[in-house]
């Protein structure tokens, strides 16, 4: 009885992967929209976080960052120290890049009391079949007086 009630789990469970959606990204031209909200901080507050996602984490212009971070900024991804002037300093070492007026694989974007949560499209590959999937990772910030003051996400510590 345990063997059939172990195999009816696996099945169950194997047909989850196969019937996995793949994820979706906000196209360019929508994701204004999806800045908007009925709550006026909320929506200042998605603002400066999706602003501060476009120029500082990936245009890696460390001016706005100034303007845009607490300095005494909290982050809680194991690869970077705490503090504005440590991850503006990693990103300053990287360069500037072009700064695009849409984040690329931005599928949600929400806020409630001060906390924005960003969802992303990833791309990964099966470790069983080489082939790839889609997958959606997650940062949150805390915004305090109109500056980004904290940051969570799925950070891992990298092989060096």
């Amino acid at each position: 009885m345990k063997n059939l009630f172990a195999l009816i789990l696996l099945g169950l469970f194997s047909m989850t992967a196969i019937a996995q959606l793949p994820v979706e990204v906000i196209p360019a031209n929508q994701q204004q929209a999806w800045l908007q909200d009925s709550n006026p901080q909320d929506a200042a507050d998605k603002k400066l976080v999706y602003d501060f996602w476009r120029k500082v984490l990936v245009a890696r212009n460390t001016d706005a960052g100034m303007e845009m971070m607490a300095e005494d900024y909290m982050q809680h991804n194991p690869n970077f120290a705490t503090g504005r002037a440590p991850i503006l300093q990693v990103f300053g070492r990287i360069g500037e890049q072009e700064e695009l007026p849409y984040i690329a694989d931005l599928v949600a974007i929400t806020a409630d009391a001060g906390y924005v949560t960003m969802a992303f499209k990833r791309e990964l590959e099966n470790p069983n079949t080489g082939d790839t999937y889609t997958t959606t990772w997650f940062d949150m910030f805390r915004v305090e007086n109109g500056l980004i003051a904290e940051h969570w996400d799925y950070g891992t510590i990298s092989a060096r």
